[in-house]
């Protein structure tokens, strides 16, 4: 008869699987041979899931000294692909979940936020946005929900970096890109290097778009026209310093760009004024000083309400 396994053994075999899912959770035949030592053993779903309590409490850098993270980590589950069945002694249906080391960062309304990644990345976050960062051992991926960021890869081969944005995938190794979620489908601005840009029901082959393009995913048709060069990037990417620059946007235009930052929102209540195009300079914070100035340039008049700043023709 085999020695029956000591305690102590099944509690440091089940430390050394949560390293191992961790870093490897998304190989199927990991997954697998998980669900075998599980079903092994009961006492080792409860060493298991011990383990796997303690690691929202421990340092990263405790087991995983070459991934030290800066600031501990939220962590998220991810249920493993079909249950366990029915396990030894009348245990049915037990559903162990692994953990992936992950962080959610976002914004509020009118906040632009700078985030340095653990990898050597850094993400620019745009107001009223939000998204969840996880960096797996052959994988970084990153899950944008709502609005709009800004990546600065480091360089990895090793670890393609991948960005969800509703069905939409961008995937980078070293370069820095832009990704905008919309009704509909992603707008992908690349300012360095090259991505490649697909669905993910594969509609359309992936498109590779090259520093100083942007193109647009559709949710459902994929990337159906080419890149297309972007001949402004420092406009389309001020809201990094808190700015919003015109080069003749319509007034009908701007007032939106500016509504996406403050709670007092402007209406361009004249048809014709709000094809007016117009140039300048602003920060995000600063509507009424836009509708001011527009005001100046068209003689128009602008009335000030708790809510509203209602841009009208003279």
């Amino acid at each position: 008869m085999a020695e029956r396994e000591s305690a102590a053994d099944i509690e440091a075999d089940a430390a050394r699987w949560m390293v191992r899912v961790d870093r490897d959770g998304d190989d199927p035949g990991v997954r697998a041979e998980l669900e075998a030592w599980l079903a092994g053993d009961r006492r080792r779903i409860g060493a298991y899931a011990r383990a796997e309590a303690g690691w929202t409490h421990l340092d990263r850098a405790q087991l995983l000294a070459n991934d030290v993270a800066a600031t501990p980590p939220l962590l998220r589950r991810r249920s493993l692909v079909g249950g366990l069945g029915a396990l030894a002694a009348g245990i049915v249906g037990v559903v162990v979940a692994p953990r992936l080391l992950s962080r959610r960062y976002g914004t509020a309304l009118g906040e632009i936020r700078r985030v340095p990644m653990t990898d050597g990345s850094v993400a620019a976050i745009n107001t009223s946005s939000e998204l969840e960062v996880a960096m797996r051992g052959n994988l970084r991926a990153v899950k944008l929900d709502r609005g709009e960021a800004w990546f600065e890869v480091a360089k990895d081969p090793s670890r393609p970096f991948v960005v969800e944005s509703g069905p939409v995938r961008v995937r980078a190794v070293g370069t820095a890109f832009s990704v905008r979620k919309r009704e509909g489908g992603s707008d992908v601005l690349v300012t360095e290097g090259v991505v490649e840009v697909w669905t993910r029901d594969g509609k359309t082959p992936p498109r590779r778009v090259s520093a100083g393009q942007r193109v647009f995913a559709d949710n459902s048709l994929g990337v159906l026209t080419p890149p297309k060069a972007e001949v402004d990037l420092n406009r389309q990417l001020a809201w990094r310093d808190g700015q919003i620059v015109l080069d003749g946007q319509t007034l009908a235009e701007a007032a939106a760009e500016f509504n996406r930052y403050n709670d007092r929102k402007i209406e361009v209540a004249d048809p014709r004024l709000a094809d007016e195009r117009f140039v300048g300079w602003f920060r995000t914070n600063d509507p009424e000083g836009f509708a001011e100035a527009a005001a100046t340039t068209f003689n128009g008049k602008v009335s000030l309400r708790d809510d509203a700043i209602v841009l009208r023709g003279g």
